[in-house]
This record gives C-alpha cells, sequence and structure tokens, in this order.
C-alpha cells in the first residue's frame, strides 16, 4: 500500500493491515499470511467469509437484476420481508442499508405513532452515529463534539427504564446485549420492567438485535431467550452476509403506523442485497447450526476463565468479552493481529470483545485460545 490515508478522511484508526482474501473464519493479507477472524468484521460475515451459498446468490441475481427502485415490486426484497416477519414479531418490514439507518426508521415510527414523545434509552447504550440514533447513544465522547443532538431523549440507568416511562414516553429503546460497551446483557427483570410499562402507557418497546440478532447469541433473536417480545427490533449487520442491508421490524400493532412518504431509501432492499440475504437465512436455518453456537459459546467462555490476568468473563452464544485485570486491551489487540495473527478488538480500555464466525469448529475455537495464552502468559 502506498500512503493509504492519502486519500481517505480519518475517521477510522485503522491497524496497517490490508486484506485481500477471506474463507470461513480465515482471513489473508496482501503477502499471503494467514489471520483467525475471531471478529467477523463486527459480527458482519457470522455466516464465514465468503460462504458459498452467499456467493452464489450474489453471483446469480447479479447477473439478472441489480437495481429497480422502491417505487417497484422485486421477488427478492418481498419473500425477504415474509422471512423476517415471520421468523419474529409477525408483522412488517422496512428495509435499510445499515444498522443506524434501521435505527433511524424506528425512531420516526415510534414519533409517527406518538408525536412529540420522547424515546427513553440506556445510559452506556450504542446505537449508531447518524443524528437520531447519536442522540439515543448517551456516549459523552461520541455525542459532545457533534451537539446540538436531536432533543427528546430520555437517559436512565438500565433498572430504571421501567419507571421512566410515562404517557410522554413514544418509546423505550435498548438493547437485549450491549455491544459496543462489552458484551453487558440487560437482565430479565429489566426487560420484563420495560415491557410492562410500555403496555401499561401505549408507548412502544424496540430492541436493537443490530449486533446481537441473526444467530449470534445461539437463538436467531436475542429476544427468544428473554421470555419478552418487543413491539418492533432492528437489524442489519449480519444480514447481507458482508452486504450493506439492515430491516425494521414491526409487529402487528405498528405495522401500519407509517404512510407512504413518511420515510424512504434509494437503495434499500435492492435484489443482490435480499439475496444475499436469502442465503444467510438458509445457513442460519440449520438448528444444528444455533445449538452449535451455544456449545461453542460456553466452550470458549470456559476456555477463557483460564487465561492468564483474564477476568469476567461473558457473553451468550458466540457473542463474549472478558477484562483484563491491569488494563492494557488495546494493546493486546494490536499484539494479537501483528504476534499471532488473531484478529479480535478492544471495546475499551480493559475489554476484549470476540465475534467469531457462527461456524467455526471447535479446533478454531481452541487455537483462538491458545494464541491470546502466548500473548497473556509471563
Amino acid at each position: 500500500m502506498n500512503a493509504p490515508d492519502a486519500h481517505l478522511i480519518p475517521t477510522y484508526a485503522r491497524f496497517d493491515v490490508e486484506f485481500a482474501r477471506g474463507e470461513g473464519a480465515r482471513l489473508w493479507d496482501a503477502d499471503g499470511a494467514e489471520y483467525l477472524d475471531f471478529l467477523t468484521g463486527i459480527s458482519v460475515s457470522s455466516v464465514g467469509h465468503c460462504h458459498p451459498r452467499v456467493v452464489e446468490a450474489i453471483r446469480e441475481q447479479a447477473g439478472r437484476l441489480i437495481h429497480v427502485g422502491n417505487f417497484f415490486y422485486t421477488e427478492p426484497m418481498v419473500r425477504l420481508a415474509e422471512r423476517l416477519a415471520q421468523s419474529s414479531l409477525g408483522g412488517k418490514v422496512f428495509f435499510t442499508n445499515s444498522g443506524a439507518e434501521a435505527i433511524e426508521a424506528a425512531l420516526k415510527l415510534a414519533r409517527r405513532a406518538r408525536q412529540g414523545g420522547e424515546i427513553v434509552v440506556v445510559e452506556g447504550a450504542f446505537h449508531g452515529r447518524t443524528y437520531g440514533a447519536l442522540s439515543a447513544t448517551p456516549q459523552e465522547t461520541k455525542q459532545a463534539p457533534f451537539a446540538p443532538l436531536v432533543p427528546g431523549f430520555v437517559t436512565v440507568p438500565a433498572e430504571a427504564v421501567g419507571d421512566a416511562v410515562s404517557e410522554r414516553t413514544a418509546a423505550v429503546l435498548i438493547e437485549p446485549i450491549r455491544g459496543e460497551t462489552g458484551i453487558h446483557a440487560a437482565s430479565e427483570e429489566t426487560l420484563l420492567a420495560a415491557r410492562r410499562a410500555c403496555d401499561a402507557y401505549g408507548a412502544a418497546l424496540i430492541f436493537d438485535e443490530i449486533q446481537t440478532g441473526l444467530g449470534r447469541t445461539g437463538t436467531l433473536w436475542a429476544y427468544e431467550q428473554t421470555g419478552v417480545m418487543p413491539d418492533a427490533l432492528t437489524t442489519a449487520k449480519a444480514l447481507g452476509g458482508g452486504l450493506p442491508i439492515g430491516a425494521l421490524v414491526t409487529g402487528p400493532r405498528l405495522a401500519d403506523v407509517f404512510q407512504p412518504g413518511d420515510h424512504g431509501s434509494t437503495f434499500a432492499g435492492g435484489p443482490v442485497v435480499c439475496a444475499a440475504a436469502h442465503a444467510v437465512l438458509d445457513v442460519l436455518g440449520d438448528d444444528a447450526l444455533l445449538v452449535r453456537v451455544r456449545e461453542l459459546g460456553e466452550r470458549l467462555r470456559a476456555a477463557l476463565t483460564d487465561l492468564p490476568g483474564a477476568t469476567a468473563v461473558r457473553g451468550r452464544g458466540l457473542m463474549v468479552a472478558f477484562d483484563l485485570v491491569d488494563g492494557g486491551a488495546p494493546e493486546l489487540v494490536k499484539r494479537a493481529l501483528h504476534e499471532q495473527r488473531l484478529i479480535v478488538n478492544a471495546t475499551g480500555p480493559a475489554t476484549v470483545r470476540l465475534l467469531p464466525p457462527l461456524v467455526i469448529g471447535e479446533a478454531e475455537v481452541d487455537e483462538a485460545v491458545a494464541r491470546l495464552h502466548r500473548l497473556l502468559e509471563p
């Protein structure tokens, strides 16, 4: 690479590695060196890099029809909406190009249902970087440079969500597991309290499943393990197998709130990305795979507890994190990349996050832990 940052706006602290090829849980850099990927583009390539079904679906659809816009129907879009709705909340779907756009759609939907209503969000949440999503992300370092933000957001500790809902509330927006701040699951009591309060005041309960959804936690949707069904959910990341697609999925109550002209997106729900999403759902439709996600998640978490200097191992399925007693997570991540060719990431000064592909095997789990051992052993 010659001066890779010469023409890139510097919004990312990129590592000095150029990847050229991927297959399954492996990546190869431009020099041919092989890496074990336990980040998957931040939970995007969940069925592995260049899964044959995804590649073939993209190739076949791109040779037939790439784009027509949302004034018209295409079979991949209509059928994908049906699959997403029927696999989750039973309502309707609005397609987007990303998770942040799905959050924007969810916020507009809630405000359309209760105009002028407030949105209750949780301390430490992360919902995206566009203005509405950023306004729902109560993190000072992310919000402060871009103030003033969208008004009408109420931030509370997770345990106070139920008490924060009132007749002024349009929605509670919550992640079943907070991913970007270190894999912290909302308690069942928190989610139940939010559900009861939203029912009492007619507010919408919206789950952000952008990172937790599509098998990451060992069920297709994380809410299935909570006993609480939301009124709407957002999904993205893994849906397109690496292509940009997201969705807002509603339950029946909110299915017809949006009216023609209320919202739109030029590229969203295009036939190629929808074809890729069908291939992803085909892979995730194997119940045995989801059982393996739960089993391998347990194996990974158990092995991480033996890492020198590691503590607070946590997660669900293959959404896992641990803390370092003495901190230094960003340095460990850099060393893992360059010394062990293992890709993980840090979500804070002390926290290391692992989001391996859902199609990994036991040997790859053990290999990743062994590489971490070599980095951390005295």
